[in-house]
């Protein structure tokens, strides 16, 4: 396979993912109280990726920033189909598509069922010319939503405005547009609800200009540097209040759904699963540390429970 010829964009991402997973890292740890510990890795198949981890903290049950700087050729007629469907400036008769995909993964689980779950990510992929090893294409996606036990409105409609603040500053279409989106997108359609109270996604977001592309980086890396403001203020605020054995019990049920995602829907989980030489720990870091399923659960009927079913049954606009 030919040496391939990242885009100049690629290297800039690097940089972002790494500057933010440290920024993150050290605010996450200053309201926990423990260090995460670092894992850096190499991958096989090409590339390598830090994966930053707690587990029984103090204020986190578990979690993980992880950034992954990985290329390799996605190979199969299927495969590459897929793709194309989405992208079809990649060439008709290809079974081998060599790629790249540089990003940064965060979920954290509050041990408080007060507090909400939290994931977000952001991811810049490239593919290339078989041959020449030429930019062929080249995208961002990425997102991030917010999973609570327990609905707070103020809390939703917070998370929410920063998200839409970042998106208003480069198309006053994109919130409406990604929210959307979130909500389709972690759907649990065997449940018929959605995973959590949403936020925004995205995917495949391409760039016809180099002035484009440059504003899609921007994006991108706004919806990474909000993160802070974003959640944080959520988790000072809910970390110490009380909760019943109950209400726990409670989390470890909603968490159970939150694992029925990652494992029977996700396009990330299944795409890292997939490939050639998949890192299982990285990718399985996203599930909690502990989670219960019962059956034939329904929460009593006006409970603050059923609120939350409520709310994932018919999701809410929430600014």
């Amino acid at each position: 396979m030919a040496t391939l010829q990242h885009s100049p964009i690629h290297e800039k991402w690097i940089h972002v993912v790494k500057e933010q997973q440290r920024t993150i890292v050290a605010k996450l740890e200053e309201i926990d109280g423990q260090k995460f510990h670092v894992d850096e890795w190499t991958r096989p198949g090409g590339g390598y990726g830090i994966s930053c981890v707690l587990e029984d903290g103090n204020v986190f049950e578990r979690g993980g920033v992880m950034v992954s700087v990985v290329h390799g050729t996605m190979t199969g007629a299927a495969a590459v189909a897929q793709m194309r469907a989405s992208h079809a400036s990649i060439p008709e008769g290809v079974e081998a598509l060599p790629y790249s995909a540089v990003g940064l993964s965060l979920i954290m689980h509050p041990k408080n069922p007060l507090a909400p779950t939290v994931h977000m990510n952001c991811r810049f992929l490239e593919t290339f010319d078989p041959e020449t090893g030429r930019v062929n294409l080249c995208w961002f996606g990425g997102g991030a939503d917010l999973t609570p036990c327990y609905v707070y409105e103020e809390d939703a409609r917070h998370f929410h405005a920063c998200l839409r603040d970042v998106c208003d500053r480069y198309n006053e279409t994109y919130y409406p547009r990604f929210k959307k989106w979130c909500d389709q997108y972690f759907w649990n359609a065997h449940r018929n609800e959605a995973r959590g109270i949403g936020g925004i996604f995205f995917d495949d977001l391409e760039a016809s200009s180099e002035q484009e592309l440059d504003s899609l980086f921007g994006f991108a890396r706004d919806v990474l540097q909000v993160f802070p403001e974003a959640y944080l203020p959520i988790v000072e605020k809910r970390r110490h209040e009380s909760f019943t054995e109950a209400q726990k019990q409670w989390q470890q049920l909603r968490r159970g759904r939150y694992v029925e995602f990652n494992l029977l829907h996700d396009r990330g989980t299944k795409f890292g699963l997939a490939g050639s030489s998949p890192r299982v720990e990285s990718i399985l870091v996203s599930m909690p540390l502990t989670a219960s399923w019962k059956y034939y659960h329904e929460p009593e009927a006006g409970s603050r429970e059923q609120q939350l079913v409520d709310v994932l049954r018919t999701p809410k606009e929430w600014v």
